[in-house]
């Protein structure tokens, strides 16, 4: 079975004035702290990811298929060009908007490599928006975790602080706290203290390092485990249908931004429906950051 490649291996240097935009950006945006590190990266290292682009129409101009906020950002800095991927489809559903984004541990392993090759922290934490004393945290992210529980989290985004708490658990018991986190989907510095605080002393490091809080009895460990046994159930019944609700929202949003994209509808539906135009920029507005 071959798979035909739907872009240009090779980036073109496309000019701005050829470039038009597929959508519109929201207003809201620069709040995001995905934006500010998008615009700490470009201006610490340059743009590292092209954009994506359709083939040259008539009048030489290419769509913008994937790269809003890059490209707003590098006019903003003063570029005139880019380096662009060519789509041989005209279609918004590019494989950047699936993409997997850098795991914690992915991100700790890119830390720890540039740290090793001699790259200076505050480099690092300018590039990516972060101060050094946070690089230094991801750096050592894995320091006092068994090998067995590191893959359990390799597509996992966590905060740091998961890591630091389970160093306080021994080995077996770090396996059996990712397993149960992942399995209610729910890697979180809150249900990392939950888990601390039912953790038997025995499976304790150091019995000083429980929280110092009341003691959980028997009865109470015993309905944690049997809620926690429920929002697994749960979540498993939820991930069967993951995919198909993905596609329908997706297909809704691309659907309703077209829609949205007419004059005439959106004079209407301001006229007489505003409650579902609000509704409906809410949906178009409502994704994932992307570069």
């Amino acid at each position: 079975m071959s798979v035909t490649i739907g872009f240009g291996m090779d980036p073109q240097v496309i000019s701005f004035d050829r470039i038009l935009p597929s959508r519109r950006l929201s207003n809201m945006l620069r709040k995001q702290t995905k934006f500010k590190q998008i615009r700490a990266s470009l201006e610490a290292v340059g743009l590292i990811e092209p954009l994506t682009v359709t083939v040259a129409d008539r009048s030489g101009r290419h769509t913008l298929l994937d790269g809003h906020v890059r490209l707003m950002l590098l006019r903003e800095l003063g570029h005139q060009t880019a380096p662009c991927l060519i789509a041989k489809d005209d279609e918004a559903y590019t494989y950047n908007n699936r993409i997997n984004r850098l795991s914690t541990v992915q991100e700790h392993h890119m830390i720890r490599r540039a740290l090793d090759r001699g790259v200076p922290a505050q480099r690092l934490a300018d590039a990516l928006n972060l101060d050094v004393s946070t690089i230094h945290r991801r750096a050592t992210l894995l320091e006092g975790i068994c090998p067995e529980a590191v893959p359990l989290l390799a597509d996992r985004q966590f905060s740091a602080e998961v890591t630091r708490l389970l160093r306080k658990v021994k080995p077996l018991r770090q396996v059996e706290c990712i397993e149960l986190m992942v399995a209610a989907n729910s890697v979180t510095l809150s249900y990392m203290q939950a888990l601390l605080l039912a953790t038997p002393p025995e499976w304790l490091v150091d019995q000083a390092t429980r929280p110092k809080t009341k003691a959980a009895t028997a009865e109470t460990m015993a309905r944690l485990q049997k809620e926690m046994d429920q929002v697994s159930d749960r979540y498993k019944l939820i991930e069967q249908s993951y995919g198909e609700d993905v596609l329908n929202l997706v297909l809704a949003k691309g659907y309703l931004q077209k829609l949205l994209e007419n004059p005439h509808i959106t004079e209407f539906l301001s006229k007489h429906q505003p409650d579902i135009l609000r509704e409906f920029n809410t949906i178009v507005e409502t994704v994932s950051l992307e570069g």
